[in-house]
This record gives structure tokens, sequence and C-alpha cells, in this order.
């Protein structure tokens, strides 16, 4: 509170100003003085990627609306901080009786309380003023949720002791609902959370009462209520009761980015990147557009729930797992600024495994190698906007285009092991092994010199995808060889491992 704004109901009324108003009223107009003074509505929301034309003009038509809000989509589409913002638009400040657990407006007592303060102190009343941050309240909807959680509890012993009646509302200790009253209250997953609890949501958005023990309360709050669902939840957990659903005034549908460049917004907007004393990682632009490539590809593969959506959180937390494999690598080698390369990739695995649900193709393939396939679907799709096919239907390996002497240079029984834990210096000689492997790099893909050695290394892996090359795990890292020879080699160990078997030999 500033020395300028009155501290007592007294002080207050003479000011003539802080009138009372709704929520919705308040926040309507302060979205309209909002859009009056910004060139794009989506400027309004700051750090919401994606929603400049989709959701974020029918969040304003809600408000202006004075609509309570249902945000729908899968998860990680960034409901629970587009809820959040909503609060930019509450007035800075707000009077509010003191003791008041309703937080009544000082000119508009609400319930016994506040009424009863009044009548004590006349002008004296103290009045306490209120931020945006007190003004919102969220609460995550779970099964065991009870009314008392969210609306209150009757206390009988305290309502006999005064001498109070049980629907008093002196006798209620209220919960986080009540106590967010003239503000938003957000429940994300609004299906998870019992049909009976939602009724008593309904009847406070309808009746502005509710029961509590079977005791009816009148509890004339001012709220803008926002839930938040996803629509997996309504056949997996549960559902939203239809006259509860028939009171929300706005049902707004969130999705994912609708492109790639959106998606590397948001990822590094929302990377956090450990760092260290002395050690810098180079992670080039390439990753972040392979990573949020792989979400993609997870979002729309047969082996991945669709239903259940792929995160946006899959992303960052891939993009923070490759940065720190690349910092701990500086730090093993002593280098200051390490460079990330495609070796490093398997190490966002972990990332993937843990945020993707399976669908039962998936589950006979199991997530590491569903991890996998992602990855390198991502590959073909960022090698297939940069250079041509790797093979043509009517083209042998040996003599395929800008690739033939790569090509030959591993059917001659040569092989380029590639590590997580080499020096950057080593990691360049193993690739400047290859004959032709830099020049074709530097002509076809016009990279920068820095990047020279990743661009290689991308060659390669495209090889291995398009199905020119064959590929291992080694310890740390990966192993490329001729695919031909590499197929005898696995028949040969087959055939000795099923000889043993047998006892021959």
């Amino acid at each position: 509170m500033t020395s300028a704004q009155p501290a007592t109901l007294g002080a207050l009324h003479r000011t003539g100003l802080h009138l009372p108003r709704t929520v919705k009223a308040e926040m309507r107009a302060n979205l309209v003085a909002a859009l009056a003074h910004c060139e794009h509505p989506a400027a309004l929301f700051p750090g919401l990627v994606g929603y400049a034309d989709t959701v974020i003009p029918q969040v304003i038509n809600a408000i202006l609306a004075g609509h309570d809000l249902l945000l729908l989509g899968l998860r990680g589409q960034a409901k629970t901080r587009l809820a959040r913002s909503l609060a930019r638009f509450l007035d800075p400040a707000v009077p509010a009786l003191a003791g008041d657990p309703l937080r009544s407006h000082p000119l508009a007592p609400v319930g016994a309380v506040a009424t009863g303060l009044v009548e004590i102190h006349g002008d004296d009343t103290p009045v306490i003023w209120l931020d945006r941050a007190d003004r919102y309240g969220e609460k995550l909807a779970t099964p065991d949720v009870a009314v008392a959680d969210l609306i209150g509890d009757i206390d009988p012993i305290r309502a006999n002791r005064e001498g109070w009646d049980l629907g008093d509302l002196r006798s209620v200790t209220f919960g986080i609902v009540p106590r967010t009253n003239r503000g938003i209250f957000c429940i994300n997953e609004l299906p998870d959370l019992a049909p009976r609890i939602q009724v008593a949501l309904f009847n406070i958005l309808e009746e502005q009462d509710v029961q509590v023990r079977g005791i009816p309360l009148r509890l004339p709050l001012d709220l803008m209520l926002v839930f938040t669902a996803n629509p997996e939840d309504y056949t997996s957990r549960g559902q939203i009761i239809t006259p509860l659903k028939d009171r929300i005034g706005s049902q707004v549908l969130t999705h994912y980015p609708k492109t790639r460049a959106e998606g590397v917004a948001i990822l590094a907007q929302e990377a956090h990147l450990p760092t260290a004393a002395g050690v810098e990682p180079v992670v080039p632009a390439l990753f972040d557009e392979l990573i949020e490539e792989m979400a993609r590809q997870a979002r729309a593969s047969e082996y991945v729930d669709a239903k259940s959506g792929v995160s946006a959180r899959l992303t960052v937390a891939a993009r923070e797992l490759l940065h720190a494999n690349v910092l701990m690598r500086g730090l093993r080698t002593g280098e200051r600024r390490p460079r990330a390369r495609l070796v490093d990739l398997p190490s966002v695995l972990p990332a993937l495994t843990g945020k993707i649900e399976l669908a039962y193709e998936g589950e006979q393939e199991g997530p590491l190698k569903v991890g996998w396939h992602v990855l390198g679907e991502a590959v073909k799709t960022l090698w297939a906007e940069r250079l041509p096919a790797v093979l043509k239907e009517d083209e042998d390996e040996r003599d395929a285009g800008p690739w033939k002497t790569v090509l030959r240079w591993f059917a001659a029984g040569n092989r380029v092991e590639l590590s997580d834990r080499s020096t950057d210096a080593e990691h360049a000689a193993a690739l400047a092994a290859v004959p032709d492997l830099a020049h074709a790099a530097e002509q076809l893909l016009k990279h920068p010199p820095a990047e020279a050695a990743l661009w290689q290394e991308f060659l390669i892996e495209g090889l291995f995808q398009g199905g020119a090359l064959a590929r291992e795990d080694s310890a740390r890292g990966l192993v490329y060889s001729d695919l031909l020879a590499n197929l005898m080699t696995r028949k040969e160990r087959k055939d000795r491992k099923g000889r043993r078997g047998t006892g021959e030999g």
C-alpha cells in the first residue's frame, strides 16, 4: 500500500474513487484501454507463442463478453500460462476490508463478517489493498478434492459457542474459492473433479449458493472462473457435467505450434540451459530444428498415442539435456567452447521416452526404439528440405550421385566411429578421414565454416537414414559402416552363435 491509498473506510469514502464494480467489468475496462494502446492484441499476452491469430482473439472476446472460460486442449499447450496471464487485466490495486475472509469491497460489504466489521468500527474500519497476484487463485483438480477444499466447511463447535445458526456465514471456514472473491480462480484439469464438486461450482455460477453438509449457504461471490481440461480426460478419467459446461460462457480450443518456427521460438524461450565456469557450449540452430521436428514427428507417429498428445515440455527438456551433454564434454576435455554434434542426440532420449504415451504398436517396439525412430524421422525431414534423395529408385548405392565417393570409401571396408567424449579436434579428424565428405557438405549445404563438422556428420547420418549406410551403437557413440558389409557380418555372427548353441564347430 502506498501513502496515497486510504487506510480506513472513511478515508476511502472521502476520495470518491475506487467505487465498487464487478471483476468482469473491471477486466473488460482494462482490456479495452490496453487494446487502444497496442499494435496487435497478441502483445497483451507475452510469452504465448503461436496463438496470435487463433486462441488469443477468442480469449479477448470472452473477456469483453464477460464470460467464464474453459480452455480445452492436450497437455503442454500453455493452458495454465494463458489462465495466469489474465490477471494482467485486473486493476493494479483494489481496496478490501481487513479481516474479511471474503475480501469485500469496503463500500459494498458482503456477508455477516464484513457487515459486522463496518458496524463495529464505522469510518475507522481498516482497509487493505490487494494487488493482482493476491487476486488470482488456482487449484489442480484431483478426484479426492472435497467441497470443503474449494468452498469451505461449517464449524459446528464455533457456531454453538457463539450462538450462531449453522447457515450463518460466520460459522463457515471458507475454502480457496471464496477466499479468491473479487478475483480470478482457475481450476486445472476440471474433469478430474467428482461430479458432486462440479455441482457445487455450478451452483456458484448459477445460483450463488451452495450446500455444505446439507446446510444451504448464500455466497454472493464475484469471480471470473477459468477452467482447463484435456479432451482425453472425458473418457479416461471423468467428464465435465453438462449443466456446468453449459454455464461456462466461452470454450477455447488450444493447439500445438502450427509451424516448426513457432515451436523453436517456444523452445528458445522456455529452456533453462545449465552453465559452468569456464565452459560455454555452442549449440547451432540445426539442433533446435531437429528437436522441434522430433516432437512434430512424435505427434504424427503411429507408435505414439495421438489422443494423449506430445507436450511442448518435451522439446524444452530435450534441449536442456543436449546442452548438458555438451557441457559435460567440455568439463571432461577442458575445451572452453565445445560444439554440439549429432552424436550428442541420444542424450535427449530420456526426455522423449518419459513424455510420450505409446500406442499399442509403440508398446510392442518399446519406448527407446520409438525414440530412435522419431529422431530418425526428424533427420529425414530436414534432409529432404535441404538435399536430394539419398538413393533414386534406379540407382545403386555405390553410384549414388554426389555421395558416390563417400559410399565407395565405406564399401571398401572403412568405418567412422564418432563419440560424444572426443574433443572437437578429434571429432573433426574422424570425419576428415572420409574422402569428398567435406566437399559435398560445403557445396550442397553452403554452411558456415565453423559448422563444417556438424554438416558433414549430418550427411553421414542422413545416408544412414536414407538406407545407404549401416549404423551401430558403441560404448559412447555411433559407428557408421557399409550397409552390405554390416549385414554380412551380422549374418556370420548369427551363424556362429547358432553353431555354438547346437554344439557344432
